[in-house]
């Protein structure tokens, strides 16, 4: 049948969904941090932050791969401290496709949720000081709750350009069946072989449905959380 997947067509599906999602949970945070820090504060080398923040939208992400390698492998300055002190090795794994989309995807989340941060109006965070409270609690009970729209935009937007990497990935993890092989790399492999056509196109309709589930998810969220 046509739509029938084999074993490493949905080998290659769940592993771009568990590395998108926790190329997500990993950027997340500290998208929020530098988020906040590039909307809020002023400090010597900020415009120098921000552009090291956007470089992976810069560079070829084939680039961004190679350096990842030269630093992860167990040669690498990171890598042979992992291996060595840790045992842990991060190129030519799929949590090195995780390092790697999170890399690419972070740029994508940070400018996002800086734009939420923008829309805040700073007066509601001065009067909430000026009534006694400290700005952890402000930034819980106020500026977060205002930024949720903008969180669920860039987990969204991370998600989908994690689906979608391919040049990093394959230059950093490889293209190891059951392994690193994500969708993207999946169907480069299958249009590269004989009568692989159809199994491409069923990983990119797969592809196609799964990113339009997680942008349907979000809007309906965006929208319940206004209205609440």
């Amino acid at each position: 049948m046509v739509l029938e997947l084999s074993s490493q067509e949905i080998d290659a599906i769940l592993l771009s969904i568990k590395v998108s999602i926790w190329s997500v949970v990993f950027s997340l945070l500290p998208a929020v941090y530098i988020a906040y820090v590039l909307s809020r504060k002023k400090f010597w080398g900020r415009q120098a932050l921000n552009v090291i923040v956007h470089i992976p939208l810069i560079l070829p992400p084939v680039v961004t791969g190679y350096f990842l390698l030269l630093l992860f492998n167990r040669t690498g300055i990171i890598g042979r401290f992992l291996d060595t002190y840790f045992g842990v090795t991060v190129a030519f794994h799929w949590f090195g496709a995780v390092l790697a989309a999170a890399i690419m995807s972070f740029p994508l989340m940070v400018r996002a949720i800086r734009l939420g941060f923008e829309s805040v109006d700073p007066k509601l965070e001065v009067a909430a000081y000026s009534l006694g409270a400290n700005k952890f609690i402000i930034f819980l009970t106020i500026t977060l709750p205002l930024i949720i729209p903008a969180l669920i935009t860039g987990a969204v937007l991370g998600f989908a350009k994690s689906m979608g990497e391919f040049g990093a990935t394959i230059t950093f993890v490889s293209n190891i069946a059951g392994e690193t092989r994500t969708i993207p790399t999946a169907i480069y492999t299958y249009l590269n072989q004989p009568d692989g056509e159809m199994a491409a196109l069923r990983l990119a309709t797969f592809s196609i449905v799964i990113s339009l589930i997680a942008l349907v998810a979000s809007e309906w969220s965006v929208k319940f959380l206004r209205k609440r």
